[in-house]
């Protein structure tokens, strides 16, 4: 029997009994909180609070140890060492401070960035104006019909002159996984650096940094059942710390003078401030029940869920699906479009049958262009949601058009 994952999650508890069914399919966007990680954000406010790594009391060090386990905790998560592991206030700032203390001092006019047209816009506005301020050139690999990018476009585009590559591992519009480990490959032979944005796979599936070989690795707590506000930058050693702050401030420092200062080393020098222990404790008790679970059983579950949702929905004449057709080469994202209905409408509507989707461009503008679409509609599912939800929901899909006044509702 399927294990009933609901039952540990108060929001769709608290949801379901307004008196109509709530669905959630908008995981890509942020993902609900279970007890676990309600409980630990709670239990260190009422017990533990205080500024780490600064006090000579005993409540400092506590709060000291629980920032440091988080930090454990995720290095083990992604096959990482704890001083490789740089905490953030999200994937966006993660790409930013990497974006600025890499991108913008290490590059020069002439060299190139190398982007897919998929990424969401935290992981192209920073390279755009890195480009601006530097003269290098911001170069795109571009996806074909299926949402892939095909071989040739890395094969010929990663070149000599390719400094960095920044690439989404799997797209938030169309949930295309990326061929990581081969452009890894090729843009290290090249003498490139790689940024994977990992906002859509490290919740979804198994990471092991070292096997990748990935440079740098960003993620958000929040799309992994973790708190808002805090995020990840994984970076390897020899390259953290060849970087220096960009946040800069208390906590950081191991001297200063009037006129010098010495920094810590990473990746204590990356986090400036008094930083965000309750939002590490909840990421760690998020991993800790994503890890009980399995990720592997995650993954297993989308999958499955991915492969009906695809074939309920292509049950419907008027529906268009974006991206691949065959559910094993894509993550649990389907973007979709309804005829002659605004997806905007079209969300409306579902929501008034307790479904609740996206709708927009999702932060990926280049993408809809060259897809030629203003816009979409976009489920996105997570271990969580079940067969029955999507039933549920494909039958509200039916019913949009004749909401409308397309003939019959």
């Amino acid at each position: 029997m399927t294990r009933d994952y609901k039952k540990d999650f108060p929001l769709f508890e608290n949801r379901g009994k307004r008196g109509k069914p709530f669905i959630y399919f908008d995981n890509a966007a942020t993902t609900q909180k279970p007890r676990q990680v309600i409980d630990t954000v709670r239990d260190y406010y009422e017990n533990t609070t205080a500024n780490p790594h600064r006090g000579a009391y005993a409540l400092s060090n506590e709060s000291t140890e629980v920032f440091e386990s988080s930090r454990q905790a995720v290095a083990d998560f992604i096959g990482a060492k704890t001083e490789e592991i740089v905490f953030t206030g999200g994937t966006t700032e993660a790409i930013n401070l990497l974006s600025l203390s890499f991108g913008a001092v290490k590059l020069k006019e002439g060299d190139v960035i190398l982007i897919s047209i998929a990424e969401h816009h935290s992981n192209l506005l920073p390279w755009q104006r890195v480009a601006r301020v530097t003269g290098a050139k911001l170069r795109y690999m571009y996806v074909d019909k299926n949402g892939r990018i095909p071989r040739e476009e890395w094969e010929q585009k990663i070149t000599n002159r390719t400094k960095i590559v920044a690439l989404g591992h799997i797209s938030n519009v169309l949930g295309s996984i990326n061929p990581v480990s081969e452009i890894i490959k090729k843009a290290h032979e090249a003498g490139a650096v790689v940024l994977l944005d990992g906002a859509q796979s490290v919740p979804h599936i198994k990471i092991d940094v070292k096997e990748l070989d990935v440079d740098f690795l960003a993620f958000s707590a929040h799309k992994m059942l973790g708190p808002s506000g805090i995020g990840v930058l994984y970076g390897k050693y020899e390259l953290l710390k060849d970087l220096q702050p960009i946040k800069i401030g208390g906590g950081i420092v191991e001297e200063v003078t009037e006129h010098t200062v010495r920094y810590l080393d990473p990746p204590w020098r990356f986090e400036g401030g008094t930083p965000n222990v309750e939002g590490a404790a909840g990421l760690k008790a998020a991993i800790g029940y994503l890890q009980g679970i399995g990720m592997d059983k995650i993954s297993e579950i989308e999958n499955d869920l991915t492969r009906y949702a695809l074939d309920k929905m292509r049950e419907l004449p008027e529906i268009e699906i974006y991206g691949a057709a065959d559910s094993n080469s894509r993550a649990g994202i389907i973007s979709f479009n309804i005829k002659d209905v605004h997806p905007h409408d079209a969300a409306t509507i579902l929501d008034s049958y307790g479904v609740a989707i996206r709708a927009g461009h999702h932060c990926a503008q280049p993408l809809m262009q060259h897809l030629g679409v203003h816009s979409t509609c976009r489920i996105s599912l997570y271990f969580y949601n079940t067969r029955e939800e999507i039933d549920l929901a494909v039958a509200a899909l039916g019913k949009v058009r004749g909401v409308l006044g397309y003939g019959d509702e």
